[in-house]
C-alpha cells in the first residue's frame, strides 16, 4: 500500500501490519464472532488480549516483577494530577520536586502545585551560554549535578522527551548522586516509551500516553514500584488510586479496551522487529540523518543544543521564515503530513516514532534538499 509519510507528534503513525491486523479483526476477532469493541472486559476473550499485552509489554521493557503494569485512562494530562494524589502523602510529605525542561514538564509541576509543596529542582526555562553559543529556553537541559532535590520529598519529577521543544533526558539521575536517596524518580516518557530500554532501578514510577509510540489515543501505561502503592490522599478518587487499579488488574472500572487491544498489536509488532533494542538503534540512525543533514544546510537550522536533542522530535526552522507556508505546502503535496511546528514555538518538526522507518526519513531529506536548491 502507498501511503504518505506522517510525522505527526501524537497522535502519530502507526505501523501498516498493525492496522491491516486490526481491520482484519474489526468485526470478528479470530472467530469470536464479536469485535473486540463488542467483548466484555471480563469475558475470556478480552482476558486473554489483555493478558497478553500486559506479558508482551513486560518482555520489551524487561519490567521487574516489583512493579505493577497498569493500563489507565485520561493520558498524560491525568498523571499529572494522578501522581501527587498517590504519592505526595508517602510518610506525610507533602512535597515534591520537579525539573522543568520545556512545555509538558511545566504543565505536570503547574497541576501538581493544588496538592501540596511543589519546589523546582532544575530548569531551563531561560537562555543559556554553552561553547560560545546562545540557546533559548527549553532548548538546552541543565546539568545533573546542578539539580535542587530536597531528601524530604515524595518524589522527584522529570519528563524524558519534551516533544514541543525537542530535548531528551537520555540518561536517568541516580538519586543518591542527588544527595536524595530516598526520593522515588518519577518519568513522564509518553513521547519516548518503547524507543530504548528502561533502568527501572532508578526508577519509582513510569507512565507514557500510547499513542506515540504504543498505540492509538485512549490508554495511558503506568508502570508503579510496588511499595509505592497504598498511599493515596483520602480524597484521590477510587477509580485513580493506584492500589485500586492494580489490584483490579486495570479493570477497576471499564478499561478502554480497544485501544489495550491495538497496543497490544504494537507490541507484538515490535516483539517481532527485534524488540526495544532495535528500536533504539533504529531511532539513532533516523535522527542523526535528518540533523546532519540540518547542521549542514545554509537554508534550515536546528536551535537545540546537540546534547540533548530528542529522537523522537526533530523541531527545526527555515532561516528564511517568509517560506514556511510555500514548504509546508509543497511538502504535503509531496506526501510528507504533518510537518508543521507546534503553535507554541513555530517552524516546522518531524517526529520520528518508531513506526517511521528509516526509508520515511530519507524521503524527508530528499524533500528538504531539493527544496533548498530551489529556495535557498
Amino acid at each position: 500500500m502507498n501511503r504518505p509519510w506522517n510525522f505527526a507528534a501524537g497522535p502519530s503513525t502507526m505501523p501498516l501490519e498493525v492496522l491491516q491486523q486490526a481491520a482484519a479483526d474489526l468485526c470478528d476477532w479470530q472467530g469470536s464472532g464479536m469485535s473486540v469493541m463488542e467483548m466484555s472486559h471480563r469475558g475470556k476473550h478480552y482476558s486473554r488480549i489483555r493478558d497478553e499485552a500486559e506479558a508482551d509489554l513486560r518482555a520489551l521493557l524487561a519490567v521487574p516483577d516489583d512493579f505493577e503494569v497498569l493500563f489507565m485512562q485520561g493520558g498524560a494530562s491525568a498523571q499529572n494530577a494522578v501522581i501527587p494524589l498517590n504519592l505526595i502523602g508517602r510518610a506525610g510529605r507533602g512535597r515534591a520536586d520537579y525539573v522543568l525542561s520545556g512545555h509538558w514538564a511545566r504543565k505536570s509541576w503547574n497541576e501538581a502545585q493544588r496538592y501540596g509543596d511543589i519546589a523546582v529542582a532544575a530548569t531551563a526555562e531561560s537562555e543559556a551560554d554553552f561553547d560560545g553559543r546562545r540557546y533559548g529556553a527549553w532548548c538546552w537541559l541543565p546539568a545533573q549535578d546542578q539539580w535542587r532535590v530536597r531528601p524530604d520529598a515524595a518524589y522527584l519529577h522529570l519528563c524524558a522527551n519534551e516533544t514541543i521543544g525537542g530535548v531528551e533526558q537520555a540518561v536517568m539521575p541516580d538519586m543518591a548522586s542527588l544527595g536524595a536517596p530516598d526520593v522515588p524518580l518519577v518519568a513522564d516518557m509518553s513521547s519516548n516509551i518503547l524507543s530504548r530500554s528502561i533502568d527501572f532501578s532508578k526508577l519509582g514510577l513510569v507512565y507514557a500516553g500510547a499513542q506515540k509510540n504504543a498505540g492509538p489515543a485512549g490508554v495511558t501505561l503506568v508502570f508503579v514500584r510496588k511499595d509505592l502503592l497504598g498511599h493515596a490522599l483520602p480524597h484521590c478518587p477510587s477509580v485513580f488510586d493506584y492500589t485500586n487499579v492494580a489490584g483490579a488488574q486495570s479493570m477497576f472500572n471499564t478499561p478502554p479496551t480497544y485501544a489495550i487491544y491495538m497496543a497490544g498489536l504494537v507490541f507484538k509488532w515490535l516483539l517481532r522487529n527485534g524488540g526495544v533494542a532495535a528500536m533504539d538503534v533504529a531511532s539513532t540512525r533516523k535522527a542523526a540523518a535528518l540533523y546532519g543533514y540540518l547542521d549542514g544546510s545554509s537554508l534550515y537550522e536546528s536551535r537545540i543544543h546537540p546534547a540533548v536533542r530528542s529522537r523522537m522530535n526533530v523541531p527545526f526552522f527555515l532561516r528564511d521564515e517568509s517560506l514556511n507556508a510555500t514548504f509546508l505546502a509543497q511538502s504535503e503535496a509531496a506526501g510528507l503530513l504533518a510537518l508543521k511546528g507546534h503553535k507554541a514555538v513555530g517552524g516546522m518538526r518531524a517526529s520520528l516514532y518508531n513506526a517511521m522507518p528509516f526509508e520515511g526519513v530519507q524521503v524527508l531529506i530528499d524533500f528538504l534538499r531539493d527544496f533548498e536548491a530551489r529556495h535557498g
